[in-house]
């Protein structure tokens, strides 16, 4: 597998990506992370850029599709998760001491784009939630550069909105772009967009709905722990319960496999 790092086009020098079970995860910080999503703002270069939990592992693992694309058009795939943060640290001997969170990994780019006035487009969720992140972001950065915020259908789209999508967010001004619209359907939705858009794109999962102030976040300490997921679970269950059952089965499995092999890339 080509875990190379570098952007020979953009001369952007993305950090090493390492094997996590078949997929490549970066271990990496918020400080690099928000400095090289920043570089290639500043230089109008489409990259993808994904905050990985053990659902997105999982779903890559087992999803080809989705796999294929997260090894083939994503530059940075972040640590989001405490289990895959773990994972790097074992086996690669990272020395994470803090995983890379989707909705915290927005504040510090946004920390960025608000002093360096680099303008944002927020693409996903709905209109409803997009006009309270508008209001809360815009009361934490009060001159933050909004270029657009879009609520797309929710189905898949056609080539031609696809490419109508990529025109308006070229065409509105923003270096960043947020995409908000759960996991695999935004991850594809990027990959298939890579080069067409011409920004770096993050794929940041439910940090809308936290920062708009609609979902409540776990509290630190099961953040900490690893434990999200069950305080998602339960605010959730009917919805998740399929889902953490079956990811983090697949999950456990995977990583005592992995060490009763001895695993080392």
């Amino acid at each position: 597998m080509d875990l190379t790092a570098t952007d020979k086009k953009s001369s952007i020098l993305w950090p090493e990506r390492k094997d996590v079970f078949g997929i490549p995860v970066t271990p990496t910080n918020y400080k690099e992370a928000t400095e090289c999503i920043t570089a290639a703002a500043v230089k109008k270069v489409s990259a993808c850029v994904d905050c990985m939990a053990v659902h997105s592992l999982i779903s890559a693992i087992k999803n080809p599709a989705y796999g294929k694309m997260i090894r083939e058009k994503f530059d940075m795939v972040c640590p989001d998760g405490q289990p895959v943060r773990w994972t790097l640290n074992k086996f690669h001997n990272s020395g994470l001491k803090d995983r890379v969170y989707g909705p915290n990994l927005t504040l510090h780019v946004l920390d960025r784009a608000h002093a360096q006035n680099i303008p944002v487009f927020f693409y996903g969720s709905k209109p409803e939630v997009l006009e309270k992140l508008r209001k809360n972001l815009l009361e934490r950065y009060p001159n933050l550069s909004i270029a657009g915020m879009e609520s797309p259908p929710f189905r898949e789209l056609s080539p031609r909105e696809y490419s109508q999508a990529a025109e308006r967010i070229n065409q509105s001004g923003a270096r960043i772009l947020f995409i908000g619209l759960g996991c695999p359907k935004q991850e594809l939705w990027a990959g298939r967009q890579k080069n067409a858009i011409h920004m770096p794109m993050l794929c940041v999962g439910a940090a809308f709905d936290f920062h708009a102030g609609v979902l409540p976040q776990a509290p630190a300490l099961m953040q900490n722990l690893g434990l999200e997921w069950a305080y998602r679970l339960y605010k959730e269950p009917r919805r998740l319960w399929r889902r953490y059952l079956y990811c983090n089965i697949c999950f456990v499995k995977k990583f005592l496999q992995s060490s009763l092999k001895g695993y080392r890339i």
